[in-house]
């Protein structure tokens, strides 16, 4: 069956709610050049985030490790799928005085899907979360892991450095996991959640994150949560899927921001300890708004 991912299609304008005005401040700058300096990848830039001008013009961005080549193909990321390079030993201590210089009180961490490493580039999770804390032990640090295979070891490496936060997104519904997340399954990536709870002796918040809009029925969408819920995950982001080309997953429906407040409160009402709910919310979207040192939680965003 022929990916949807390598078909041609046309994008939808956007609707207004999803328009916004590019900040001109001269901190995006200096964060421009200091990622540069420090031969850094975000996420932030690499996906197409639609928010990372908003970010780096307050300062923060999310730092992509383990280099800006992926080994899956998904149908909704912009990231460049190649074979990749090998990892960079320095990469984690950049990262760690990138996060110093900028200040940060709530970093996160992600990567790229590295199947062609035996753990899934986890010891290099690992080394990076052990460098920031030597140069700031009291940086909060969320990291936003791949599925590594639901390899036990992998996930345990992470682990040993002890993040506060783990965030791995189910991104979507059963139904369209195959169309939308390539090599990913939707019970490994619940598997890999419940397992973060089952093999940790300290205090993590689990987390998660769902894109709207790729044609989930309100039914998928709540039966989606109830299983998070079922795999002890505390936190949940829900955002508007956009299509970062021509060549990725068509945009089914621009849902409303009203609709975004509702699924929100949907998902406090099934127990989620924190929601950020709204066109324009990310995994990595003001996610200092959770206070993983006490466990206590701004107000639902809905931006």
């Amino acid at each position: 069956m022929e990916s949807i991912a390598r078909k041609t299609k046309e994008r939808q304008r956007l609707p207004i709610w999803l328009r916004r005005a590019l900040p001109t401040t001269n901190t995006f700058a200096q964060t421009r050049g200091l990622l540069d300096e420090l031969n850094l990848h975000t996420v932030c830039e690499s996906a197409k985030c639609p928010n990372h001008w908003e970010c780096w013009s307050k300062g923060t961005a999310s730092f992509m490790i383990a280099g800006d080549r992926c080994t899956r193909a998904c149908g909704f990321c912009a990231i460049s799928t190649q074979k990749p390079k090998a990892l960079d030993p320095r990469e984690p201590e950049r990262v760690a005085e990138a996060a110093t210089r900028m200040k940060l009180k709530h970093v996160v961490i992600t990567a790229v899907a590295r199947d062609d490493l035996p753990d899934g580039g986890a010891i290099h999770f690992r080394n990076t979360i052990e460098a920031i804390r030597l140069k700031d032990s009291e940086m909060i640090i969320e990291v936003l892991t791949p599925d590594f295979l639901l390899k036990e070891n992998a996930v345990d490496s992470v682990l040993s450095a002890k993040p506060h936060i783990f965030n791995h997104n189910m991104e979507t519904v059963r139904r369209l996991t195959p169309e939308v997340r390539s090599r990913a399954t939707y019970d490994r990536s619940l598997a890999v959640l419940n397992m973060v709870k089952q093999r940790v002796d300290y205090q993590v918040f689990t987390k998660s994150g769902l894109m709207l809009g790729l044609g989930e029925t309100e039914a998928e969408l709540e039966q989606t949560m109830h299983d998070l819920r079922e795999a002890n995950c505390d936190i949940l982001t829900l955002g508007q899927y956009l299509q970062p080309t021509v060549k990725h997953l068509s945009v089914k429906e621009y849902v409303h921001p009203n609709t975004f407040e509702r699924y929100g409160k949907m998902a406090e009402s099934l127990g989620f300890i924190h929601v950020a709910s709204g066109p324009m919310v990310r995994s990595s979207y003001h996610a200092d708004a959770f206070n993983a040192k006490d466990g206590s939680a701004a107000k639902s965003l809905s931006p």
